[in-house]
């Protein structure tokens, strides 16, 4: 399937940045608008556009006036982002048609993950199919790990790191990309703490723990032979 395009308009370009590199690495297509004006040029020049993810104060045309312009021609879903917290913003916002309505400063992980979810919602998005590696089963869509059918109770970090060894499996993963692209934006401090989340991640999967191999002075590896 085609990667689905989502418009992404801020003045700030270090918003910008943010929110395009969580989504293209959520295997998104990603398109930029610095104002109103550019966002409704390239909206209707480009016309597949999955989702908007729409800043209110900008240059040119606010947000809101972006959000009339294209809700009089398209029903395509738009999440707002403002750095006001006021219920009477919010309530313009749903009276416009806005699909969600999210707060600076926000996680860029719960942006992408509500992303997702209208998508899903909208049925652009199709439901992911569950890794396996042996007998261990990961649902990225249920936030839910199996082994032989039996739940796995894992934290959010070892949710991810787990996901990301099976996504990469027989690959040997140093300790700095794997904290590039499990910890990225959310964390900025010592590498150490991925062989404490190593440490738990192999306690809470048995014996199966021991498909998570260390390589001595580099980091990790996920081999389905235990």
């Amino acid at each position: 399937m085609d990667r689905l395009k989502i418009l992404v308009v801020d003045d700030e370009s270090r918003m910008r940045k943010l929110v395009r590199d969580f989504l293209v690495k959520s295997n998104f297509d990603v398109l930029e608008a610095e104002d109103g004006e550019q966002a409704v040029d390239i909206f209707f020049k480009e016309k597949d556009i999955a989702l908007l993810v729409l800043d209110v104060m900008m240059p040119k045309m606010d947000g809101w006036q972006v959000c009339r312009e294209i809700r009089s021609y398209s029903k395509v879903p738009i999440i707002m982002l403002t750095a006001k917290s006021d219920e009477r913003d919010e309530l313009q916002g749903f009276q416009l048609g806005v699909d969600e309505y999210i707060s600076k400063p926000f996680s860029p992980k719960i942006l992408v993950a509500r992303i997702e979810a209208i998508l899903r919602r909208t049925n652009q998005l199709t439901q992911e199919k569950a890794l396996t590696c042996g007998s261990i089963q990961v649902d990225k869509t249920a936030h839910q790990v199996t082994i032989d059918g039996q739940d796995v109770e894992l934290s959010y970090k070892e949710f991810e790191l787990l996901t990301y060894f099976i996504e990469n499996k027989g690959i040997a993963l140093s300790r700095e990309k794997i904290l590039n692209n499990v910890w990225n934006y959310d964390y900025f401090g010592d590498a150490r703490t991925i062989d404490t989340h190593v440490k738990k991640l192999r306690s809470k999967l048995g014996e199966h723990g021991n498909m998570i191999k260390t390589i001595w002075g580099m980091g990790y590896k996920l081999s389905e032979e235990e």
